[in-house]
């Protein structure tokens, strides 16, 4: 009897999260970094979570490089703007070297953070369950890979400026257009997931009062998308010009709108009874924000009311008030909102959808059967516990190639999309546009696909 007690009082002062040293917090795995009071959380999901912290901790930095009092700092750096002889230039207009050397640094912070996780992308390939000896390394070691990211960063500060904008550049747009379709495939399944868990209340509640809630959302989110092409047809388009605008907006709408027919059509309602026009309303209204991010590129001060341009072979400000700067404009504020709640919904959830499952790289979420006996293997309150013994819940690698992609569209929304030139100015070019445009139409294509293919292809289960 006294040999169960003494068992039991050591089992529980293992159990105690109190009894964590601050080392072991440090250098061992993700449990001991909740607090007591926090309630108790899988290992995945805590994980995730703190990479995302790194990911907003890096925007934060860049965030702070944009601000005016930091240009003063950043001169002292070799990447600063000089030509020839270290004679500092100053553009004519309203925007000296100051006002591009916060762009530069945002190349580098976002470069810092793109190549940290891109080294965890190499290194978690193929891990298959928290047996693994490198699971340790992605759930733990936080002090040590907090110290990778800052030399990393502070790495990236000293390298030479050269061809290094112009080819990051790139990478950027690359980078930004396939985040664009993961945030468009996030959108598809929470709409997804809204409805299916709507209508299901409305079955057992016997209630219209849910058929009202999709209803009044979907016609909201239609309102919205009209009046998006309205003010996009009123401020980014003028008669007699502006010919792409209007191209884009009339091609963007004809596809919202053929994609929202093909959504309730008898035979695809058949195959995937769970699809709606709330989907449609949330993809439509999404076309339209990137359609507006497009139209805010466009290097033509007649059709973009916010616009960094070339006037007179020198670079000034459009604008009607002197030429004002307008670093922080509203598409890129609204961006910048749903860029955090889209990489939150990455690290927070795993879907209930097969196909998004499929695509992300993650599992299916715990039916209420399972749930209890994952509560089971909870160690002590406010610790995580492992539940990826038996098989991860979602791609390591996958995860960390998201992050990346994230940190290349954030480089790209902070900065405006606007390309270093050679001459020392920020230019905007028809790749940002063009970019942004392709990402919506793929897009609208993906989502188009989700609802033919059933059809398409019988013998296939995409339940």
């Amino acid at each position: 009897m006294d040999g169960r007690m003494m068992r039991s009082m050591r089992l529980k002062e293992e159990e105690s999260p109190e009894q964590v040293s601050p080392a072991s917090c440090l250098c061992g795995s993700a449990p001991c970094i909740l607090c007591g009071c926090c309630p108790s959380s899988p290992n995945s999901t805590v994980t995730r979570l703190i990479f995302t912290a790194f990911l907003f901790l890096g925007v934060l930095v860049s965030v702070i490089m944009l601000s005016p009092g930091v240009e003063s700092q950043l001169y002292k750096l070799p990447w600063v703007c000089e030509e020839g002889a270290g004679t500092s230039i100053i553009l004519q207009g309203h925007i000296d070297c100051g006002s591009l050397l916060g762009h530069r640094a945002v190349y580098r912070m976002c470069f810092a953070t793109a190549a940290f996780f891109f080294l965890f992308t190499l290194l978690m390939i193929c891990v298959r369950s928290s047996r693994d000896p490198r699971a340790a390394i992605q759930n733990g070691f936080w002090f040590f890979k907090f110290l990778i990211l800052v030399g990393i960063t502070v790495g990236a500060f000293y390298i030479p400026d050269g061809s290094f904008s112009d080819v990051w550049f790139y990478f950027g747009v690359v980078g930004s257009f396939l985040f664009i379709l993961i945030q468009l495939v996030l959108f598809i399944d929470f709409a997804h997931s809204w409805n299916q868990r709507w209508l299901g209340k409305a079955e057992e509640c016997d209630s219209r009062a849910w058929y009202a809630g999709l209803f009044f959302f979907t016609l909201l989110f239609y309102t919205l998308s009209i009046a998006a092409v309205t003010l996009l047809f009123i401020y980014y388009t003028q008669p007699g010009t502006c010919y792409e605008g209007k191209i884009f907006i009339g091609l963007n709408l004809t596809l919202c709108v053929c994609v929202s027919i093909v959504a309730v059509l008898p035979k695809v309602q058949d195959a995937q009874p769970n699809s709606g026009l709330l989907q449609a309303s949330v993809i439509t209204l999404y076309t339209m924000f990137v359609t507006w991010l497009a139209l805010s590129s466009v290097p033509d001060q007649k059709c973009n009311p916010h616009l960094l341009t070339r006037f007179s072979n020198e670079t000034v400000l459009a604008g009607p008030d002197g030429y004002e700067t307008h670093w922080w404009d509203a598409p890129n504020i609204v961006g910048l909102i749903i860029f955090i709640l889209c990489t939150l919904f990455i690290g927070l959830r795993s879907s209930d959808h097969r196909q998004v499952n499929n695509l992300m790289q993650t599992e299916e979420c715990p039916s209420a059967l399972e749930a209890p006996q994952q509560q089971q293997v909870v160690v002590g309150q406010g610790r995580a516990f492992d539940n990826e013994q038996d098989g991860v819940t979602y791609s390591y690698s996958f995860f960390h190639f998201c992050l990346v992609l994230a940190s290349l569209h954030i480089m790209m929304t902070l900065t405006n999309w606007y390309r270093p030139g050679e001459t020392r100015k920020m230019i905007s070019t028809w790749t940002a546009v063009w970019v942004k445009i392709c990402a919506s139409w793929a897009g609208l294509c993906l989502y188009l696909w989700t609802l033919v293919a059933p059809l398409l292809l019988p013998n296939r289960d995409f339940s």
